[in-house]
């Protein structure tokens, strides 16, 4: 095990990279002012699991299936316009469209597309879908989580992020309220089931907040909620009808709020979504979860009596994204990590660090910007065609990463970008890295890894989000900014 130890404030150290149940920590503070739900403790080892290796040296282990393999799907039953390839989709092939003033999507605050290339729009309480041939969205107010005022005390306190699911299917997050401490109850997620010790019917119905809706287009353009997710692969939450908690026991209610998502556009593993949330990153297939994992470390505190206690810090998880041989990227305020997915979806959630059906590639942090208590604000996190990874932070710009060990890796900053204020990254298959900063608008790192130039034609200076679709020919790219979204073809 990597040990890093250090003195900030009065007597404590840090332990780094171990993954397991969480402790409390103090709320992250974004720097655009919005505040979000903290991390929380649980005990998340399954029993008997074998202990984690001592040595972090070696050689990273090989990736399982090829994520790029394969060629995109071809729709027989969308006609080819023009002069378009047969495998261009139904959405128009111009370089770059606004599609908020030549479809009046508006300016939602997320954007997904499904398997049959329908778009969906997430704004407040309300779910937009434009599907191919319409002239303009379906608006639907109301659905799931959404169906009561949002509130601290309410089913949510907001809607988070949208993303795609099958042909008609997507998927919407929310963000619950930090959970409170219950007397009697030390750990602050425990959540005791009715008949068990402590349980109050107040504290179960915490199990209902915020989480994951699956919601279903209808033949008229409306949304309709399918189920709040709530199916998972641990055999103590079966039959459990309370949303997403620990997989490996109920009790642990540790995913209040969903900040991230994507979903899997090709490979072995297409169709598959990742959700990130105030605690980890869960897997989805379908409607059935597991969760979660986390790259996270050891906080170790002493008293004045010079009695040590120790909690493992796991801060919310906004970094997201897919490499190019189908690795799960993801990044905590303060540490990022690569994973190796499995074939099954019971194997997610069984952390033995570098063993294991699902292991970590690479776990660490970056120690050339700040120590490790300290938070990065990772908001983005790719792999370029080129093998390097790149990191946004919303407060300390994008930074190239390459391995170095398991552990550590060589970090450089990325210079010639006018802010430091990074929200979004995309890596395109033309071997390209698009920047979505704060304040600047648009930017684009060409192959070479060194050429930066502004994409001036998209609208909005903030770039909240980007989606890229490679199934289609010239590929989209999603671009959804403060003024509404444009497409790009053929990144």
């Amino acid at each position: 095990m990597g040990i890093r130890k250090g003195v900030v404030g009065v007597g404590f150290a840090v332990i780094s990279l171990f993954t397991a149940g969480c402790a409390d920590r103090n709320k992250t503070q974004e720097p655009q002012g919005n505040q979000e739900a903290g991390p929380s403790e649980g005990n998340e080892v399954p029993p008997g699991s074998p202990p984690v290796p001592s040595d972090d040296a070696g050689t990273p282990p090989t990736s399982t299936p090829d994520g790029d393999a394969g060629t995109p799907d071809e729709d027989p039953e969308t006609p080819p316009g023009e002069g378009e390839p047969p495998d261009a989709g139904p959405w128009p092939t111009d370089a770059v469209l606004d599609y908020t003033r030549s479809f009046g999507v508006g300016r939602p605050r997320s954007v997904g597309l499904d398997e049959g290339l329908n778009f969906w729009f997430l704004d407040g309480n309300r779910i937009g879908v434009l599907r191919p041939g319409d002239s303009a969205p379906t608006w639907t107010t109301g659905v799931g989580q959404a169906r009561l005022p949002f509130g601290r005390d309410s089913l949510a306190i907001d809607s988070t992020v949208i993303c795609g699911g099958e042909a008609g299917r997507a998927y919407v997050g929310y963000r619950a309220a930090e959970m409170q401490r219950a007397e009697g109850i030390s750990q602050r997620t425990y959540i005791p089931a009715p008949g068990e010790a402590n349980y109050t019917p107040e504290r179960y119905a915490e199990y209902q907040k915020g989480d994951l809706d699956a919601v279903r287009l209808q033949p008229d353009g409306s949304v309709v909620l399918e189920e709040h997710i709530w199916r998972t692969t641990g055999a103590s939450n079966a039959g459990r009808q309370i949303g997403i908690h620990n997989t490996n026991d109920f009790h642990y209610e540790e995913d209040r709020s969903v900040l991230n998502c994507a979903r899997v556009t090709r490979g072995a593993y297409r169709g598959d979504l990742y959700i990130t949330t105030n605690h980890g990153v869960t897997r989805i297939q379908g409607l059935t979860y597991n969760s979660h994992r986390h790259p996270g470390w050891y906080l170790i505190t002493t008293d004045p009596e010079g009695n040590q206690a120790e909690s493992l810090q796991c801060p919310p998880m906004y970094g997201l994204g897919l490499a190019p041989n189908g690795d799960v990227l993801v990044a905590n305020e303060q540490m990022v990590g690569v994973l190796i997915p499995s074939a099954k979806l019971e194997e997610w959630d069984r952390e033995y660090t570098w063993e294991g059906p699902t292991p970590w590639r690479f776990k660490g942090f970056n120690g050339v910007l700040n120590d490790l208590p300290s938070d990065d604000f990772w908001r983005a996190f790719e792999q370029t065609t080129s093998g390097l990874y790149y990191l946004g932070s919303s407060k300390y710009g994008v930074w190239a990463m390459t391995p170095k060990s398991r552990s550590a890796g060589n970090w450089s900053k990325l210079a010639g970008l006018p802010t430091n204020e990074i929200l979004a990254l995309k890596a395109t298959d033309d071997g390209a890295l698009y920047i979505g900063t704060n304040g600047a608008g648009l930017w684009r790192l060409e192959p070479d890894g060194v050429t930066l130039n502004q994409v001036q034609q998209v609208s909005g200076q903030r770039v909240l989000q980007l989606v890229y679709e490679p199934t289609v020919t010239p590929s989209m790219l999603l671009v959804l900014t403060d003024m509404g979204l444009t497409v790009l073809r053929g990144p």
